[in-house]
């Protein structure tokens, strides 16, 4: 038999039945206040008959970067690029630098456009901690806007570590060339990948003119530098990097002209690149003649089929592990 509740008991449930209901009730009026509260609880709405104002976007191109060009996250950045980013790109890359010397021909505090081949993701951090300190620490890296900045958590990640700061490479947009180009004049260097995105195949892609535009709109030198090696590390389609032997080949700085074209000067930015390849497969005196009789190969590769490229790109490696050693023909 269940036990008989008394007079007070059924009273003080019925109080905490009631009680509970009024909370509920309260709870409710609550969120529907929320859910239906206007200006100043909520932005005002947009009055009928005119347009909304378009919301602003906080990822990709719109992506502010100004915080990590501060002190702290200058100094949490150099931290990084020195432990634990150079051991973990020494460890995969075994990097050789050649021509790390025509550095010291730049006068001190003059902002450089450093541009480099792209084939893996390692090319940014094997850059950047090839260069020495004099330039790590005040530089900023392009990165594409719609893939390293397409979150919040991703693009701030990359401000942070490497100092990207987001380039549109699908659509012409003025506002990164103009943050650029104030960056420069702050005395802020740059680095870029010219080609736009990582290679497909393992050759070249034709470099853009905007390395070429800023260096003629800021009267700054540029220095082009060929990496080698980094597409058996990580190249574009594998997630999982292997070791591999890389070289870090640095140019001589390439000064604009007076009365020059960002076209022609976007040539013969990709003809030094090409060049450093050149010397980098062969030798020095081989690269120069071939140069000087413009039978310098280019970075692009064959126009030809997927499988004919292949071949080609095959028996160029092996031809460079084969020349490798040896004395150059005189």
């Amino acid at each position: 038999m269940p036990k008989k509740l008394s007079t007070r008991e059924i009273r003080r449930k019925t109080k905490q039945i009631q009680h509970a209901i009024d909370g509920t009730r309260r709870r409710i009026v609550n969120l529907k206040f929320i859910r239906t509260a206007q200006f100043p609880y909520r932005s005002p709405s947009t009055p009928k008959g005119i347009d909304p104002l378009p919301i602003e976007s906080k990822t990709g191109s719109s992506f502010r970067t100004d915080w990590a060009r501060r002190t702290p996250a200058q100094t949490i950045r150099m931290l990084f690029s020195e432990f634990p980013m150079r051991p973990i790109i020494h460890f995969f890359a075994k990097p050789a630098m050649i021509g790390l010397h025509t550095l010291s021909d730049i006068p001190e505090y003059q902002p450089v456009i450093f541009v480099a081949n792209h084939h893996s993701h390692i090319d940014t951090p094997l850059v950047l901690t090839s260069l020495p300190v004099r330039w790590r620490r005040k530089l900023v890296v392009g990165a594409a806007a719609d893939y390293f900045f397409s979150s919040r958590l991703k693009g701030a990640f990359s401000a942070l570590f490497i100092g990207a700061i987001p380039i549109e490479r699908k659509k012409i947009a003025r506002k990164s060339s103009d943050d650029i180009a104030s960056l420069i004049d702050k005395g802020w260097s740059f680095m870029v990948f010219p080609e736009g995105g990582r290679s497909p195949d393992g050759w070249g892609q034709p470099f853009r003119g905007g390395a070429a535009y800023l260096s003629l709109r800021c009267k700054v030198p540029i220095v082009p530098i060929h990496l080698s090696g980094t597409g058996s590390i990580l190249r574009k389609g594998r997630n999982l990097p292997k070791r591999a032997k890389t070289t870090v080949n640095f140019g001589k700085p390439i000064w604009p002209t007076d009365g020059e074209s960002s076209r022609s000067l976007a040539k013969r930015i990709e003809t030094s690149v090409s060049e450093l390849a050149d010397e980098t497969s062969s030798n020095w005196w081989d690269a120069k003649k071939r140069l000087y009789q413009e039978e310098t190969p280019t970075l692009h590769g064959p126009q030809a089929s997927n499988w004919r490229r292949a071949w080609h790109l095959t028996q160029r490696v092996n031809e460079q592990q084969s020349s490798r050693g040896r004395w150059p023909i005189i």
